[in-house]
């Protein structure tokens, strides 16, 4: 449904071509505290720097966004799931209110690969993704995407690409076809293998909390149920507060089948620990595993996660 998708040579450039697009000297702009932390750290350096001020809000908050709309506003990130906590978020409730205040939204979709969720049926006007992700599919490419609704769109991000010279090699361009050639059977075994392992994780006694879109604990799950079409690889976990987080920097490195790893979408399954990671409501403790599960037989990764649990 896209009207025009520019190519560029990773994730953050399209995030950057959007920024820059939309925001001038001046503005304002609104970013959940689930975003991306690239995204969060351009906000604060680079952005900030061309005196653009960009605002955290709550990833939860639909459509109570209105609320902190104002005169400068000139565009609202949403990215769902979040990253790492992976809240649902209310995406047409934004864009209802966003756009009733003529104000653009723009969506990091890099999670769903642009196939389960459709960004455009539910109003969004600039949706960007990581193609080095699962559209590459296979850990060897770094390239990005950005897509737009409509002329308009197009019309605001058009000029600043040409301008920008965001152009990339088609050596990167034919790995990306490549990995479209597979990628729905990919994304099938990925979706089914991730959920024997979040689920078997669910059961675990040291584990506190899983946070996959699927499972109804995840925040914003009965907006998945209504706005996805399934889910894909990546997801993550808390241990309980009997593990310690030196305890946790164990766990990972006893695995044995997963790799540590800070990337995702390949067919290689990968585990990475946040030790600092923290939301405006809660410290995690250096206690959150980040897992991307790969094309490994499951009940591979299963027996791996179980070994590395009994030695903590």
């Amino acid at each position: 449904g896209a009207r025009e998708t520019f190519i560029v040579s990773g994730g953050q450039a399209a995030i950057a071509l959007i920024y820059l697009a939309y925001c001038q000297a001046g503005s304002h702009a609104l970013v959940p505290h689930s975003a991306y932390g690239p995204n969060k750290a351009m906000a604060e350096g680079l952005m900030r720097g061309l005196n653009v001020e960009v605002e955290p809000y709550d990833p939860m908050i639909g459509a109570g966004i209105s609320d902190l709309i104002r005169e400068n506003t000139a565009l609202i990130w949403c990215e769902s799931p979040g990253s790492v906590t992976m809240e649902i978020q209310d995406v047409p409730a934004i864009v209802k209110v966003a756009h009733a205040k003529h104000v653009a939204v723009a969506l990091d979709n890099t999670y769903a690969a642009g196939v389960m969720f459709d960004a455009f049926a539910h109003g969004v006007d600039v949706s960007m993704q990581a193609l080095t992700k699962y559209v590459g599919g296979h850990s060897d490419l770094l390239l990005g995407s950005v897509s737009v609704r409509d002329d308009m769109a197009y019309t605001k991000l058009g000029p600043i690409y040409q301008q920008l010279g965001l152009a990339v090699s088609p050596d990167d361009c034919s790995l990306a076809l490549r990995g479209l050639q597979t990628l729905a059977v990919r994304l099938e075994a990925l979706e089914k293998a991730t959920l024997l392992v979040a689920n078997w994780l669910t059961n675990h006694p040291q584990i506190d909390e899983v946070y996959h879109p699927a499972l109804p604990s995840c925040p914003g799950h009965d907006i998945w149920a209504r706005d996805f079409k399934g889910s894909t690889s990546v997801f993550s976990f808390t241990f309980n507060d009997t593990v310690s987080a030196t305890k946790v920097v164990d766990f990972i490195n006893a695995l044995r089948v997963f790799k540590i790893g800070m990337s995702w979408g390949g067919i290689n399954s990968l585990a990475i620990v946040y030790p600092n990671l923290q939301r405006p409501d809660q410290d995690f403790g250096g206690r959150i595993v980040r897992l991307n599960i790969g094309l490994e037989a499951p009940n591979d990764l299963i027996a791996d996660l179980d070994q590395a649990t009994k030695a903590l």
